[in-house]
């Protein structure tokens, strides 16, 4: 979890780094592969951080999303099937809890993303502009709650820092996971009509 005084400039990235994604993901996928692998890398390496130490833990975090963005932009294919089955996952996540308010079980989380990795591999495209489309949205609404101050997104981060995004909204939030399918879906659209068109 970053210090108080950055915030703002961690939100603001989230923010246009989501639009990026969720309105031309598959054109610029590399890019956006370089985004989340930094947003990813960043994250993992300032959870573990002290927080006392704020000039380490920034340091920390800008080497860690460094590592990371090379990581996905490198690792290609790797990064289309992480993208799948972290739409697995999330598709499990979000059918799971309009169930009930538990986190599901181990083997279909599994299984979810095994199906989202092979899924991904086949079906690049749709996937890519689907994938990049639907973490985008999540992205945005997370930049944009926290640009708004809405502290329930830093106390998701700070219980669970490995999740960039709390799948379970909290009292008085249930229009999130409605924002998200509607942002997706105009930004899936938009890709498939106007920036991920084939050349």
């Amino acid at each position: 979890m970053l210090p108080h005084a950055y915030e703002l400039p961690a939100a603001l990235f989230l923010l246009a780094g989501g639009a990026l994604a969720c309105f031309a993901g598959y054109r610029l996928f590399r890019i956006v592969l370089g985004i989340y692998g930094f947003i990813l890398g960043a994250a993992v390496v300032s959870s573990v951080m002290g927080s006392s130490n704020t000039i380490g833990m920034v340091a920390g975090a800008i080497a860690g999303g460094l590592a990371g963005a090379l990581l996905m932009v490198f690792a290609y294919f790797v990064g289309i099937a992480i993208v799948g089955a972290g739409l697995g996952v999330a598709i499990a996540h979000v059918a799971w809890t309009q169930v009930t308010h538990a986190d599901p079980p181990a083997v279909a989380v599994i299984v979810c993303s095994i199906l989202g990795a092979i899924g991904a591999m086949v079906l690049q495209r749709y996937v890519i502009v689907v994938g990049t489309a639907f973490g985008g949205a999540w992205t945005m609404i997370v930049g944009a709650m926290s640009l708004t101050g809405a502290r329930d997104v830093a106390k998701a981060a700070a219980a669970r820092p490995w999740i960039l995004y709390p799948m379970s909204p909290g009292t008085g939030q249930r229009w999130i996971p409605a924002a998200w399918i509607v942002l997706g879906l105009v930004g899936t659209a938009i890709q498939l009509g106007v920036t991920g068109r084939r050349k």
